[in-house]
């Protein structure tokens, strides 16, 4: 093997051994001034290689000139192109260089492949359902058990899911109001035992926090965009930016006077804009 091919055999493994070196760096959590040196030399090898090889098929020297009567080939150029492909040597070292830039390759892209595992797990239903079931309990942010005597005509409690307090996507504000001003949606008649009502706390609008209530016009306001939601009548939008209401949670009320979830919320809970995308 000649010198310039030894030289793009190596240009070629140095790639695979970057590429090589970045699986092991992936597999092993990471270190972003490690990866960014193996790209680099991953990639200079890679370049040079090419570069390299790439002299070697143009011919040096000239520029030459031929008279277009001479193009044909004579005997000499004849059998000295059949003599080449005779030569196993030349085949065999170009071989070499195709094996060697197909590792490099290889290697740079199996490497290229890992950076997925920095995009976290499959979401799954995550985006579409919130911890909330059946029979959980309401709690506060201490996890204490909501007690319907607990909220007066007119309060407002933020409560989470049983197991959950704090959590960001089953965060809720549980209202009461006077018995006979719900005015609920078909099929949910029975989600609100004596006057209470609950909602998903983000803003169908941007996500923020609804947490004021008045208690005047029953109604929820997000302190972000102003954007107003009717808790009489389903949280729909009265006012403001949100153009989607906050989904509802059923609630029951236990034996033991503590508020349940009768299920998960009636829509996906954040923004509405990416609900039907």
């Amino acid at each position: 093997m000649r010198r310039e091919e030894r030289g793009i055999v190596a240009a070629f493994a140095i790639t695979a051994l970057a590429g090589i070196g970045l699986v092991v760096t992936y597999w092993n959590g990471g270190q972003p001034q490690l990866e960014g040196l193996l790209l680099a030399v991953g990639f200079g090898g890679l370049c040079v290689g090419l570069v390299r090889w790439a002299n070697t098929i143009l011919e040096r020297g000239g520029p030459y000139e031929q008279q277009r009567h001479e193009l044909a080939s004579t005997d000499e150029d004849r059998k000295a192109f059949e003599a080449d492909f005779e030569r196993e040597g030349i085949i065999g070292r170009r071989s070499v260089i195709v094996k060697a830039l197909g590792a490099a390759v290889g290697a740079m892209g199996v490497a290229a492949l890992f950076p997925l595992r920095s995009l976290g797990p499959k979401p799954g239903r995550s985006l579409v359902e919130t911890p909330w079931r059946a029979g959980l309990k309401l709690v506060n942010d201490r996890g204490a058990p909501v007690q319907a005597s607990d909220v007066p005509i007119g309060g407002l409690v933020t409560v989470f899911p049983e197991g959950h307090p704090g959590s960001a996507d089953g965060q809720a504000v549980l209202v009461r109001v006077e018995e006979g001003l719900l005015q609920p949606e078909d099929g949910r008649e029975s989600w609100s035992p004596d006057g209470f009502v609950c909602y998903s706390k983000l803003c169908t609008h941007a996500g923020c926090p609804v947490g004021l209530y008045q208690a005047d016009t029953h109604e929820l306001l997000c302190p972000c965009h102003q954007s107003t939601f009717d808790v009489l009548r389903g949280a729909e939008p009265v006012f403001g930016p949100a153009a989607a209401p906050l989904p509802q949670l059923p609630l029951r009320i236990g034996d033991d006077g503590v508020l349940r979830a009768g299920g998960d919320f009636s829509d996906p809970v954040g923004p509405s804009f990416w609900r039907h995308q």
